[in-house]
């Protein structure tokens, strides 16, 4: 009987052993995650957001934010959000406090796109996995890049501006001069009016760079070029906060209606703008599908399942990016109601709000009319 107790403890003891031996194996067996945290805890996988803008009021980036941190949470991971107006370095240590904590894939819409590099470098050796949003951070390698194809937004300028003014005086509005888009979208812009501007038919009033996206600094450069002359025809506004300034500035001078102007983001009050006869033309980006896809590849990044890109692209980094890319969409007073407000992007009763007729109504009329 003393021998049979004396086994199972011996038992007892070895199965102890083992159950502390293979705990600590499972915990050491995580890497990037602290040691500490509970066995539901390792399994979450943690995605740091930085964000970095001129301002906080853009109406894009709100949709953006909340989009992601949703989709992400759907798939199960948790979404620490750091958010800044304060321009680079301010980003730079949203960045740096991320580093510390334990997040398992970095996400960075930055502000700056060329002074980024040093502290992506340092994500980099960390073994920190980078995803460039919407703006594609240069010089260094990134893990990837999600955007919308800005070369084609500014085709889509060009084209509708050629469409409704093919001959005429265009002024030129660029963006932020640190957003690498600006100058992808400049470039598609000139794609479209270069034949024009060869053969003379479109002359340039004027090109403006700004130094950040910001209306005030728009409101100021445009209006300069307004005193010194208001023939101008066609006005191709980065986005849709410069496009406002621009028809802010027009319809002090009684000429709101008469320029052509184009924008982008759909922003509610551009899109009145289109249906109300203001702003020609506003390109729609579906942030819907960009922000959930970016929350699926960032999740994906962190769990080893990198997804396969549409191409790649280079960031003068020495390294091919891989480039996960959805398309615009131009948005005319005619399919406004088959692209914003189908996608349920702005509802109908907000985008029409500001006109005598809401498509509804007219609907209505005319099939009593019948």
């Amino acid at each position: 009987m003393r021998n049979d107790k004396m086994i199972t403890t011996l038992l007892l003891t070895v199965t102890t052993i083992l159950t502390v031996v293979l705990a600590t194996l499972v915990f050491t067996g995580c890497p990037g995650k602290d040691r500490s945290r509970t066995d539901t805890e390792v399994t979450t996988t943690t995605i740091g957001f930085s964000v970095a803008t001129d301002t906080f009021i853009i109406e894009r980036w709100n949709k953006d934010i909340k989009i992601f941190t949703s989709a992400a949470r759907e798939l199960g991971a948790d979404v620490i959000m750091q958010m800044s107006a304060g321009g680079t370095q301010a980003q730079i240590e949203q960045i740096r406090y991320l580093f510390d904590q334990n997040i398992d894939v970095l996400v960075v819409l930055p502000h700056d796109t060329d002074m980024l590099a040093g502290v992506v470098r340092t994500a980099n050796e960390r073994r920190i996995p980078v995803v460039s949003y919407d703006r594609l951070i240069q010089g260094v390698p990134v893990t990837a890049y999600i955007s919308f194809d800005n070369v084609e937004v500014g085709r889509l300028f060009g084209q509708a501006l050629t469409a409704a003014v093919p001959e005429g005086r265009y002024l030129i509005v660029n963006g932020s001069v640190r957003d690498n888009n600006s100058y992808l979208v400049n470039q598609g812009l000139y794609e479209i009016l270069q034949p024009y501007l060869d053969r003379g038919a479109i002359t340039l009033v004027d090109e403006i760079w700004l130094e950040a996206w910001s209306s005030d600094e728009a409101t100021t450069r445009i209006g300069e070029v307004l005193n010194r002359t208001e023939d101008i025809d066609a006005i191709s506004a980065a986005n849709d906060q410069i496009a406002n300034a621009a028809i802010q500035l027009l319809a002090e001078r009684r000429m709101a209606g008469e320029v052509a102007v184009v924008g982008q983001d759909a922003d509610l009050m551009s899109t009145q703008r289109v249906v109300e006869g203001l702003q020609l033309m506003t390109v729609y980006k579906p942030i819907q599908k960009m922000a959930t896809r970016a929350a699926q590849v960032a999740v994906g990044i962190a769990r080893g399942e990198m997804p396969p890109p549409d191409r790649y692209v280079d960031n003068g980094s020495g390294e091919k990016i891989p480039f996960f890319m959805e398309m615009p969409q131009a948005v005319f007073t005619w399919n406004v109601d088959d692209t914003i407000i189908r996608d349920g992007f702005h509802s109908a009763e907000d985008v029409y709000r500001t006109t005598t007729e809401h498509p509804e109504t007219s609907a209505d009329d005319s099939s009593g009319q019948n």
